[in-house]
This record gives structure tokens, sequence and C-alpha cells, in this order.
């Protein structure tokens, strides 16, 4: 097993400190939620910076409860050929952080310019004061508006979803939203290191895996999105309990050897494939949890960037055709 980069530890140790919910009340979650990411070189370089020439515009759109912020990462329209594909994506943060759109600029304006796609950051609702599953709603509603919307997005091709964490179990309920309740038709997945059992979230964490995810921060974010009445085991919490997995999109699955969650990720590509869905799953050597979020710090970020972007070229090209 492969030691994570002492770059990525100083940080895990700096956003343990500053943010973990493991032992915070909901009221001091809450308070967490309203810190903004500072702007500076430091934090571009970390997290990543939008792409040379991809055109970033925020707008609401109707949600299930109230306007819904999301921002569009487009190249200029003059600059694509034929159609081009719509790929929404759902931001990671336990269900509880992540929100105001900054988190996605370098992911989501590296498809846009490697891809040629539209992308569609949601800014969905947030636990504790928003418990589940309104965040399932929140980005299924976004799906269906932006297939119904993709001519005036400019993006007339195949539409994809991709998300990582708390936003790739997103992007896998989406996938069997669609499918169980008539669409829209969704061409690809892209699952960055997802939660696909909440049920299994209590099991013991190696301490060389917790370093951005420890078992009781997994616990504390299962009880801050569920609440006291949601069940875990849920499909719409736990995708990989859903009874069915057939006639979904074929799917990349990217997991860290040091991630509590990989072993979710590994299962869920099991459970695709077992119902005949094409998947490809990666498991980056020495990586943590969240390892994707900072390309700064992670030697393993723009080698996943990489493939997530040649995955969806490649499957969204060929369902245009």
């Amino acid at each position: 097993m492969a030691r994570i980069d002492l770059r990525l530890r100083a940080w895990g140790a700096v956003t343990r400190r500053q943010s973990s919910v493991a032992t915070r009340s909901e009221a001091e979650v809450i308070a967490l939620q309203s810190r903004k990411i500072p702007e500076s070189g430091v934090t571009g370089w970390i997290l990543g910076k939008a792409a040379p020439g991809i055109v970033l515009t925020d707008r609401s759109i109707p949600g299930p409860g109230g306007d819904l912020p999301i921002r569009v990462y487009a190249a200029p329209s003059a600059s694509a050929s034929g159609p081009r594909p719509l790929v929404v994506y759902f931001h990671g943060g336990g269900y509880v952080f992540g929100g105001g759109l900054r988190l996605g600029d370098w992911i989501c304006s590296e498809v846009a310019s490697t891809v040629g796609a539209v992308v569609v950051a949601v800014d969905y609702r947030l636990a504790p004061v928003h418990r589940f599953p309104a965040a399932v709603e929140d980005c299924y509603a976004a799906v269906v508006w932006a297939a119904a919307n993709a001519a005036e997005l400019g993006a007339e091709g195949p539409l994809g979803v991709m998300g990582e964490s708390a936003g790739g179990t997103l992007s896998a309920v989406v996938c069997l939203l669609a499918r169980d309740r008539g669409g829209p038709a969704i061409s690809h997945q892209g699952l960055s290191y997802p939660g696909t059992d909440m049920t299994a979230h209590d099991r013991p964490v190696a301490a060389a895996s917790s370093l951005f995810l420890s078992r009781e921060e997994m616990t504390a974010y299962r009880r801050l999105y569920l609440g006291p009445d949601g069940d875990p085991a849920d499909p719409r919490a736990s995708p990989l309990l859903a009874d069915d997995h057939g006639k979904l999109p074929p799917a990349l699955i990217q997991v860290g050897e040091l991630d509590p969650l990989r072993q979710d990720g590994v299962r869920y590509a099991a459970a695709l494939r077992a119902a005949g869905v094409p998947v490809r799953l990666t498991t980056y050597v020495g990586m943590p949890h969240g390892f994707l979020n900072f390309p700064g710090l992670s030697r393993g970020a723009p080698q996943a960037a990489a493939e997530l972007c040649a995955e969806q070229a490649l499957a969204l090209a060929a369902d245009a055709s």
C-alpha cells in the first residue's frame, strides 16, 4: 500500500481541524456552511481554476424547494463543431458542504474544454437544514431541466452526469431515478469515489485511510443528511441497495486506494457489471478520499480528470453517432 503524499497529509490535517463534523452540533455545522472559500493564489492553486477560454455563467432554475442556483461552463459557441454533449455535475461534501459552486470550477471547466461539453453544476440544498431527499430531488430536477433546455444551453448532444463523493452518489441515484421515472435519457455516469451503501459506513476504518474521512465523520454526515427518520437502506441514499441495476448508463467509477469509501465503488461496479452495464473501474494508488478536488496537491487529480474526460468523450460521442 502506497503512502499518501506529504502535501496531502498536511492539507488533510488543516481541513480536519477547520471543518470536521464529527464532534460539531448542527448549529455549528450550519455556521461552518456560511463560510466562503477565500479567493487567492494559494486557494486557486490547491483547488484549481477554470480552464482558459471557458465562459462561466451563473443563473437560477426552478427547483422543488425554490430557485436552484447553477453555474454553466462552456467554450464559446463559435468553437464548437457538431452537437455538444451536456454534462450535469454534482459536488461532494457529505451533503453538508461544497455549496456555492466554486468547488467544481476546475473539473467542470476541464470537461467543457476537453470534451467540448456544456457543463451544468448544481448548487443543491444542503443538510441539516434540508435533509434527505432534498438533495436527490434537486439534482434530479436539475437534470430534467437541463435536458429540456439543452438547445438554449447550446448542447444538443447526449447527456451525462458526474460527481465526486456525495456528488458521485447523487449521480448514481439520478441515473436510477431517470430510468424509473421515464427519463431523461442519460448516456454516461462518471462516479468519483461515490458512497453507495450508507448501511456500511460505520465499519472500522484503517488509520491510513482516515485522512480526509474518518468513520466518525461518515457517521456524522449520515446523521446530518438523513436525520432521525431517514433510512440508510433507501436506494436514494444507498444506490447499491437498489433492487435492480439493469438498463443504467455505462459508468466510470474512480476510487482511491486509501479511501474508506473504496469498497463502495468496487461493490457498485460489481453490481452494475452483474446487471450487464458496461463499467470501467480505476483505483488510484496512494490516493485518499477527495483527491480529485485538490489538483495542486494531488498527483492523482490530473490523471483522474484526464480519464474522466476520455471516457465521457468516447461514451457521449459514440451515443451521438
